[in-house]
């Protein structure tokens, strides 16, 4: 398996999942107000489990495309969401971008702080020129991550995916490289 390097934040570290990981990933994965806009439903702690391991084969092929990583508290070691990103296009070196989170971590800059890590490892490790995300319009939440982060809103798709049987529509949020570089990232 390609290993990804842990990703240190203040607050976080930002690691690879282990197979452990599928009992603290159950907590938020089954919670329905946490999974309420993503593509998939509540999760059961066997479904929690599959998609961690699915997750260690996705992180074996190089290069690798996939880092999909643990969101680990570093003061008490709390396994309390995930962040990550996947190469979408290798010739346009473009990504994107998700982060997923329990809810009594919610509002605390938590994501924010996650997010800007793979946003920092992508444009400046992996070399990316853009990163995108989406989100469905009704997570205030979400999108304030993603405008924290300096992104800029480039669509609003109108029902374009249908999840779990309703028709949902998507903002599109996006930055590029030199935009990135811009914010003061990517220096020292």
């Amino acid at each position: 398996m390609s290993s990804a390097p842990p990703l240190l934040t203040p607050r976080l570290q930002l690691r690879d999942f282990v197979e452990e990981d599928w009992r603290a990933t159950t907590r938020y994965e089954s919670d329905p107000e946490v999974v309420r806009y993503g593509s998939h439903g509540v999760r059961t702690p066997e479904e929690s489990r599959e998609y961690i391991l699915r997750v260690a084969e996705l992180s074996r092929p190089l290069p690798r495309r996939v880092y999909d990583l643990a969101m680990v508290r570093r003061e008490d070691g709390r396994l309390i969401g995930r962040c990550g990103m996947r190469v979408t296009d290798v010739p346009s070196r473009e990504g994107t971008l998700w982060y997923v989170l329990e809810r009594p971590s919610w509002g605390q800059g938590y994501a924010s702080e996650a997010a800007q890590a793979v946003m920092d490892f992508s444009f400046g490790t992996l070399g990316l020129h853009r990163m995108y995300a989406d989100c469905d319009p009704r997570n205030p939440g979400s999108y304030r991550v993603m405008e924290k982060l300096g992104m800029r809103r480039e669509a609003h798709f109108r029902e374009n995916a249908l999840i779990r049987g309703e028709w949902c529509d998507a903002y599109i949020y996006a930055q590029l490289e030199h935009e990135w570089r811009a914010r003061g990232r990517g220096r020292g």
